[in-house]
């Protein structure tokens, strides 16, 4: 099937995919094929994929044509100016056995000493074509944004290909599910399959099998979780599903309160979605073989274990489970998670929860009340920064909470009084290595100052011990002392292990123990503005 640009209206449809001619990476879908008010001939109206892709709503001149996605996506253009796409095989054909292009081989050069282009060429890359060209021996190909629209003739594909395991599918014009089908029945040794942005139709009663594939990619394909109810009868084996920027607000079972079946999905991932209630995300709670569920880039508020019988434990394989980029907000949130028996891979970043700077607590904190987490944001925990984390916690509790009102307390902190009972820490003494107990309040605290501001010059950092009871404002004295800064309005930061930014040092009246500091802490000084 050739490249079908330069055709008239009558060779389109409305509902159809198509790219701009020349350029497979601009889709959109046709919804409006007519003539338009004042203008002569035949124009067809595009609704275009990318949101400013267009130039209105699909209304000229105050007459409405067709309703497009937003008020940039639409546009009217000549038929000439459209493609409907090629086949699969001219996409292989194209893009693994078609030469390189005059203007491939321009772009090709250096530039020597005296500034004159150079033509290079690439060593081994004959070799590399040649292997590329042996179709039958291809374990992997993509044909990703190559503007596909068909997959026929199923027969050839089936010759062509047949060790085919992984096959990038993604910013193409295919929409039918029996098309996708049909070219997985061709490649009976196809695993994973990329359909990335290819707008997949809704109203189908009844998916074909796809019963050979193990990952399939449905990211930004306009699914909704009908599709992905039928589907999951047609994906028998599939063990990663990937459903990113699908606008999925609600998860809705098509029997019962919990989503059943996919017996072998081990990683479902839901970024980028508009999922705002963590009631939903509960409905997943009994896929029995899951262990990894990303929710990054949703609209979470909260998060809580659900009640349930000895018998049927919810999430009971999750292992990994991704929030960051959420509305979560609450430390509750963050100690439901010591609920999860198997979770050892958390991420929270970009939660208001877990921002210092919009109310929320450090990196330390979050480690000292996740009891059984290993990895936090994406960075090991190990045993040392876990020790540190929950002693530098406590510090903090017993700095800022009455003692005497342990049900307070330990509403407020779940774990404080195992915490205590497990580095053995009493009311006010703290057992540091064997050195018996030490009295907190007298206990100096090794302090590493570093000075960063442009005006400061070039200073050796310097090793300080103090105690804890020195506030924010005693220790910016002391540093204008110990570094000569006169005239510098101070600002300092605590360098915090495994946090991206140093945390402001911002309220002058909060004591060191208060801040919660460890026996070492690293300060960075440096000045206002």
């Amino acid at each position: 099937m050739a490249d079908q640009s330069g055709e008239t209206a009558a060779a389109f449809r409305t509902g159809q995919r198509v790219h701009a001619a020349g350029d497979p990476r601009r889709t959109g879908t046709i919804r409006y094929i007519g003539p338009i008010s004042g203008h002569d001939g035949e124009w067809v109206g595009v609704d275009w994929d990318a949101d400013s892709g267009g130039k209105h709503d699909g209304t000229v001149n105050g007459t409405r044509y067709f309703s497009a996605r937003t008020g940039s996506s639409g546009s009217f253009v000549r038929a000439k100016a459209l493609s409907a796409g090629i086949s699969f095989l001219d996409a292989v054909y194209k893009r693994y056995r078609g030469e390189s292009t005059q203007e491939e081989e321009d772009e090709m050069y250096v530039f020597s000493t005296s500034q004159r282009r150079v033509s290079v060429e690439l060593v081994g890359k004959n070799k590399v074509e040649e292997k590329l060209k042996k179709f039958e021996e291809l374990l992997s190909i993509s044909v990703s944004f190559m503007g596909v629209s068909s997959v026929d003739p199923l027969c050839q594909i089936s010759t062509l290909l047949p060790k085919l395991k992984e096959l990038d599918l993604s910013g193409n014009l295919l929409s039918n599910w029996q098309d996708i089908a049909s070219l997985c029945e061709a490649l009976p040794s196809l695993q994973m399959l990329d359909l990335t942005s290819n707008l997949m139709e809704h109203e189908v009663t009844e998916y074909p099998s796809l019963r050979n594939i193990h990952l399939l990619v449905l990211n930004n394909c306009g699914v909704t979780w009908d599709v992905v109810e039928k589907l999951k009868v047609s994906v028998p084996l599939v063990a990663e599903l990937h459903l990113m920027a699908n606008e999925l607000k609600m998860i809705e079972p098509t029997a019962g309160p919990f989503v059943q079946g996919f017996n072998s999905l081990r990683l479902l991932n839901l970024e980028a979605n508009n999922i705002d209630s963590w009631d939903e995300i509960l409905k997943l709670s009994y896929l029995r073989s899951l262990e990894e569920l990303h929710l990054n880039k949703n609209k979470l508020k909260t998060i809580y274990y659900p009640s349930s019988d000895a018998s049927c434990v919810p999430f009971e394989n999750l292992q990994c489970l991704l929030l960051g980029r959420n509305d979560i907000n609450d430390v509750a949130s963050v100690d439901s998670l010591n609920s999860f028996p198997s979770l050892v891979d958390v991420r929270l970043s970009e939660n208001p929860v877990a921002d210092p700077a919009k109310g929320g607590v450090p990196r330390f904190v979050l480690i000292a009340r996740l009891s059984k987490v290993k990895i936090l944001n994406g960075s090991e925990i190990s045993p040392r920064e876990r020790r540190e984390s929950e002693i530098r916690y406590i510090r903090l509790i017993m700095a800022k909470m009455q003692l005497n009102n342990l049900e307070e307390i330990q509403r407020a902190h779940p774990r404080f009084v195992e915490l205590k009972a497990l580095h053995g820490i009493e009311d006010e003494k703290l057992q540091a290595g064997g050195s018996g107990p030490q009295t907190l309040a007298s206990t100096l605290i090794n302090l590493t100052l570093k000075c960063v501001g442009p005006s400061m010059g070039e200073k050796q950092p310097l090793t300080k011990k103090l105690p804890p009871s020195v506030t924010v404002a005693k220790l910016k004295a002391l540093c204008e002392s110990f570094f000569k800064l006169k005239d510098i309005k101070l600002r300092l930061f605590l360098e915090d292990k495994g946090s991206p930014l140093p945390l402001p040092l911002d309220d002058d009246m909060a004591t060191l123990m208060e801040l919660g500091l460890g026996t070492e802490a690293t300060i960075i000084i440096d000045e206002e503005n």
